[in-house]
Order: C-alpha cells, then sequence, then structure tokens
C-alpha cells in the first residue's frame, strides 16, 4: 500500500529524472518483432484480469494491435535507429534574422500514466553559418515525441538536437500540450494545457524573445 500512494503521488506531482530518456542498457537486444510477441502476451494477460473475454471477435486481437501500436508507432522514438538523419546546410544566402517553425503537431505519451499528450511545438533559431531542412524540425518534434515523455524533458531534447545540428546556442523551443492524465483522469480538467519553454544564446534577450512570441 505505501508503495501505491508513492507511485499515486510521483504520477500526479509530474516528477521527471533526467534529460535523457530512462532506458536500461538491454533495451535494444529484442529485435521488434521479439518485443510485439512479448507485449502482446502480458497486454493479454491485463485484459484477462480486467474480465474481458479475449474469445470475443471483437478483442481478440487487441493484445497484438496494441503491442505493434506501442513498438512500430507510439514508441517508436526509443529506437536510436528511427532517429531522423538531419541535414544541415551552409548557410550561403547569408541570411541573419529570426527563421520561426510554428504550429508543429505531435503526439506524445505521458510516461506516468501511458496517456495521451497532444500538442503543438514552436521552433525558431537565428543561423550562426548553418541551416536545417525545415521538414526536419518536424521529424526531430516527432522523433522525440514518440516516446512515454514528460513535457520538460521533451522541449528540452528538441532543443538540445536542434543546438547540436544547427551548431549554436541561438535556439527557443516552445511546446504546447493537452495532457488526458490530466483531463480524462485524477482532477478531469478538460480545458487546461500546458507550455513549456527553453532557449539559449541571443534569444536570452527579452526583445528577441517577444519578436518570437509575436510571431507564433
Amino acid at each position: 500500500m505505501k508503495n501505491e500512494k508513492k507511485a499515486d503521488t510521483l504520477g500526479d506531482n509530474h516528477i521527471g529524472t533526467s534529460v535523457e530518456t530512462p532506458l536500461r542498457s538491454d533495451a535494444f537486444d529484442k529485435t521488434d518483432d521479439q518485443k510485439i510477441e512479448a507485449i502482446s502476451f502480458h497486454y493479454q494477460k491485463i485484459m484477462e484480469e480486467l474480465g474481458l473475454d479475449l474469445t470475443d471477435d471483437s478483442l481478440s486481437g487487441t493484445p497484438y494491435r496494441v503491442a505493434k501500436m506501442y513498438v512500430k508507432e507510439l514508441f517508436s522514438g526509443l529506437d536510436p535507429k528511427n532517429k531522423p538523419k538531419i541535414s544541415v546546410f551552409d548557410n550561403k544566402y547569408e541570411y541573419n534574422k529570426m527563421l520561426i517553425e510554428s504550429d508543429i503537431t505531435f503526439n506524445s505519451s505521458c510516461e506516468h500514466h501511458f496517456l495521451p499528450m497532444i500538442g503543438k511545438a514552436h521552433i525558431g533559431y537565428i543561423s550562426s553559418g548553418k541551416v536545417i531542412g525545415l521538414s526536419k524540425m518536424n521529424r526531430i518534434v516527432q522523433y522525440f515525441g514518440r516516446r512515454p515523455q514528460v513535457q520538460e524533458r521533451l522541449t528540452m531534447q528538441i532543443f538540445n538536437e536542434l543546438k547540436t545540428a544547427l551548431q549554436t546556442d541561438d535556439v527557443i523551443v516552445v511546446v504546447e500540450a493537452e495532457h488526458l492524465c490530466v483531463s480524462t483522469r485524477g482532477v478531469n480538467d478538460k480545458s487546461s494545457k500546458t507550455t513549456t519553454i527553453e532557449y539559449g544564446g541571443q534569444f536570452a534577450d527579452t526583445q528577441i524573445r517577444n519578436d518570437f512570441f509575436k510571431m507564433i
């Protein structure tokens, strides 16, 4: 009972432990097919504990469908082999003002309850000599979103990836999301959303940061 109360408290307090997603050292020893098979077996047991009749045609394939969805879709961003290749180019046209890509949609999952976290990311950067393909920013957001997450970590992972790729600190990331762990359980608040921000370099300047906010 003590451990159960601790789990409830940690989840409701939205605790995150590190910037890196917590992974075991053997996280990728199994193939995707082996993971799907194992998850399917265990999910079947969960459904049986809930009292569901898996001989019913509508339910019989659910454990496999859920397992495949976890490995191939919802949590595919855990596997480094799915990380998008990041294309950057020399800024030959010497554009030295802010570039912004806003309203990048993503779906993620709260790591405390495995419920959806749905939102948008807004990204800005000032080139220090490199530019990135526009679609690559979307792919970075989606890659880090497709794993169990807390929103603060998601924001920082996107920020750090862009800083590394663009070789500059002049990056800003804003993430806005609705958490179904808030809207469908617990407090059951249907209208709230969560906003997180990370920035560095020139975006520490209030005026430059405000210019970014005006454009998103």
